[in-house]
């Protein structure tokens, strides 16, 4: 730099020169400065106060609440990992862990930030996966989400007819309420989805849901009641029945009783003697000769072959919802996607069928 100064220096004899010559010479040193404080402000822009290390180091510590439990999911050193948690809190100028009394709890800072963080790494294992697809064809991981009686009595059959066909493929299977998965789907948590109940607007508008299959509600009653003999009951009937139901927080149970009453039946005035928190729970009262219950048809099927229940019929009452495949437009579809999209398909058809 002085070099190319010097040399377009043409010496003070003559004013004008030495004039040029020191304009010369500020307008180079303000443009090189210019350019080193842009390579500065550059470098600061694009380094990243947080590594993924950490960010795999504060989802573990979030889901185990013990900085020794996380350091063995990790396989690092306690100190390792809690130095690691320090320089990330440094480097963000904020506390993400309250460490107080021995607990360990996120703060506010730090929910937030484990929200993108789960995130970031999701689209990290999407990008590996899609790269997988790419360099092995088939080989590859899926998560796959249900709501809780699909996931439980549905699903298993797909799942195990699945895993025979494509061996070499990871499966997960994540069970919860529909608004859960719904979400976990958006995370990118999950791949794909079937769910029965109700999606809220809120998660919809960013999602692909299509239609699967109908699911049916049975009317299930003991093999001992007086009903047993009968094909078809009335409306009427309804009344003369101890039922057997879900809490009425369920959303399956809100589901069934919306239908009843579009159908002018008072569900207040039905005789509720029992409720209970699961299906199982359910059926195996109605087994036992306590009471009546409407129930999936998909959870029903041993019952029917071991012949341990009845199945009422209502005039003129059909109690059926839609099953949804969802899914998240923006996430890579991978060939384990694909195929398990193709047996859904398959599965949709001989339903139908």
């Amino acid at each position: 730099m002085a070099k190319l100064v010097d040399a377009l220096d043409l010496g003070p004899s003559n004013f004008c020169f030495e004039s040029s010559s020191l304009s010369i010479r500020n307008f180079i040193y303000s443009k090189f400065n210019y350019f080193q404080s842009l390579t500065i402000n550059y470098s600061k822009q694009t380094m990243l106060p947080f590594t993924l290390q950490q960010l795999r180091i504060l989802k573990a510590v979030a889901t185990e609440k013990s900085f020794t439990k996380a350091a063995e999911l990790l396989y690092l050193s306690q100190p390792s990992l809690s130095k690691q948690i320090k320089n990330l809190e440094k480097n963000l100028d904020i506390l993400l862990i309250n460490r107080e009394n021995n607990k360990i709890s996120l703060t506010e800072n730090g929910k937030v930030f484990l929200q993108y963080s789960e995130r970031i790494l999701a689209l990290c294992e999407e990008s590996c996966r899609a790269l997988i697809d790419l360099k092995n064809g088939e080989r590859g991981n899926l998560t796959i989400g249900a709501s809780q009686t699909i996931g439980t009595y549905l699903l298993p059959r797909v799942l195990a007819l699945f895993a025979q066909n494509y061996p070499q493929i990871d499966l997960k299977v994540q069970v919860n309420s529909t608004r859960l998965i719904a979400k976990n789907v958006i995370n990118r948590k999950i791949d794909l989805a079937v769910v029965g109940g109700e999606i809220p607007d809120d998660l919809k508008k960013n999602l692909i849901v299509e239609d699967f299959v109908e699911d049916e509600f049975s009317l299930i009653i003991p093999k001992s009641h007086p009903f047993a003999t009968k094909k078809k009951i009335t409306k009427e009937d309804l009344y003369h029945l101890n039922f057997i139901t879900l809490n009425s927080n369920s959303t399956i149970r809100k589901f069934i009783d919306n239908i009843l009453i579009q159908n002018q039946i008072e569900t207040k005035q039905l005789e509720i003697i029992m409720q209970l928190n699961s299906i199982e729970g359910i059926k195996t009262a109605v087994s036992l000769g306590l009471g009546a219950a409407f129930v999936s048809s998909s959870a029903i099927e041993k019952e029917i072959e071991l012949k341990t229940i009845e199945i009422l019929k209502i005039e003129n009452i059909r109690i059926t919802r839609t099953l949804s495949i969802v899914s998240n437009p923006e996430c890579y579809k991978s060939k384990a996607f694909e195929f398990f999209y193709t047996e859904l398909a398959s599965l949709k058809k001989n339903i139908e069928n």
